[in-house]
């Protein structure tokens, strides 16, 4: 009997022994995603998930990441096979206006800029000896655009999914702080003092209609592995446009997309098991994203700076650091920079349509960069 007892203490304890110093940091870790949710604010639709989903991981012996546990079960088929990643861009895309971009299309040149980040970003990690997959990976972070570097690090690096993701939300959120100072430097103070004149007419709903068909078939040409980011996107945003599938784009914006969200916050946490997250790697790709983010919101006003002087001072250059994809952080990041400099600045429009520039430019990015893979056998 006694020796029954002692077998069921041990068994009971038998998490605790097998607890290592490194699924303790990854907890303490995952409670500090929590944190940063719930008591800053920041992202905590994602992170909140992450967080918990990063605890459930590192604690032993529960299986839920092994071949039939439920955790590992929702990412193969969810994360995986990037039908998580789509689904979300359906509900962007129903929650996203193009009415801005369509009312000064040239404004789409800034969200073209903004990407370059990605792949100035792409050349570093590459001289720093990553892989050309882990590379693509770590550069898809500089988009600011959490469900694309969640599609292509899924597909091509999936071993950096948990530092990718961390990196690609946590840098989101913070785009309000880090910003600001790069805007401030790069631009003189005559550029930020350029008031912007509101756009003449608003688009037309056929207009409304005929782009996202547009751009879905121009965009899957060019880059054809792009097509189910692309499409999904475009298709919430034809729904909403319509103006007759009012019930389909309410489940976009609301039933899938937080259903979704929360099954993939999961899943991204279930990916940072302390063996595979606690690496230098880790530490480089968290750097490296920082650096992408920085390059991208840099690149954006260089050539904000440009569009100012070819349009003789009638585009303020402040704009171009909403043409990387944090959706609409960034557009609102803009007017309270310009309305720190200007109080008669209003800028937030033009912004956001730099910033949907952004958004249709990152997918579009990460669609050429998965298409040269193909072309190049690489996948």
């Amino acid at each position: 009997m006694y020796e029954a007892l002692q077998g069921f203490i041990g068994y009971m304890l038998s998490g605790f022994s097998a607890l290592t110093i490194q699924q303790a940091f990854m907890i303490c870790l995952g409670g500090g995603l929590i944190y940063l949710g719930i008591a800053k604010g920041y992202e905590p639709l994602l992170l909140l998930p992450i967080g918990f989903g990063a605890i459930l991981t590192n604690l032993p012996l529960t299986g839920l990441m092994e071949p039939g546990g439920l955790l590992r079960f929702f990412y193969d088929y969810g994360v995986k096979t990037g039908i998580f990643p789509a689904l979300i861009f359906i509900g962007i895309g129903a929650m996203t206006d193009f009415g801005p971009l369509l009312e000064n299309p040239k404004i789409l040149l800034l969200g073209a800029a903004g990407q370059f980040g990605i792949f100035l970003t792409l050349g570093l990690a590459l001289a720093l000896g990553f892989s050309k997959l882990d590379a693509v990976a770590v550069g898809i972070i500089g988009a600011c655009d959490g469900p694309t570097a969640i599609y292509v690090t899924s597909k091509y690096a999936p071993h950096l999914l948990g530092a990718v993701s961390v990196a690609a939300y946590s840098y989101m959120s913070l785009v309000p702080l880090i910003q600001p100072p790069i805007m401030k430097y790069l631009t003189t103070e005559k550029e930020k003092n350029i008031i912007m004149k509101a756009p003449k007419s608003p688009a037309s709903k056929r207009v409304r209609i005929i782009f996202p068909i547009a751009v879905t078939i121009i965009a899957c040409l060019v880059a054809p592995k792009g097509a189910p980011l692309m499409g999904m996107i475009m298709l919430g945003n034809l729904l909403r446009e319509s103006g007759v599938v009012g019930r389909l784009v309410g489940a976009a914006e609301n039933e899938i997309t937080n259903v979704v969200t929360l099954f993939l916050g999961i899943c991204i946490g279930a990916t940072m098991q302390a063996e595979q997250f606690l690496k230098l790697k880790t530490l480089m790709v968290l750097c490296l994203g920082f650096i992408a983010i920085c390059l991208g919101t840099a690149t954006g006003l260089m050539f904000g700076k440009l569009m100012s002087k070819l349009s003789r001072g009638k585009i303020n250059p402040l704009i171009g650091a909403a043409g990387i994809s944090a959706y609409p952080m960034a557009a609102r990041v803009v007017q309270i920079e310009g309305f720190k400099y200007n109080k008669r600045s209003y800028l937030l429009m033009h912004a956001m349509g730099a910033n949907t520039g952004g958004q249709i430019g990152s997918v579009m990015a990460a669609g050429i960069m998965l298409s040269v893979l193909e072309a190049l056998k690489i996948v």
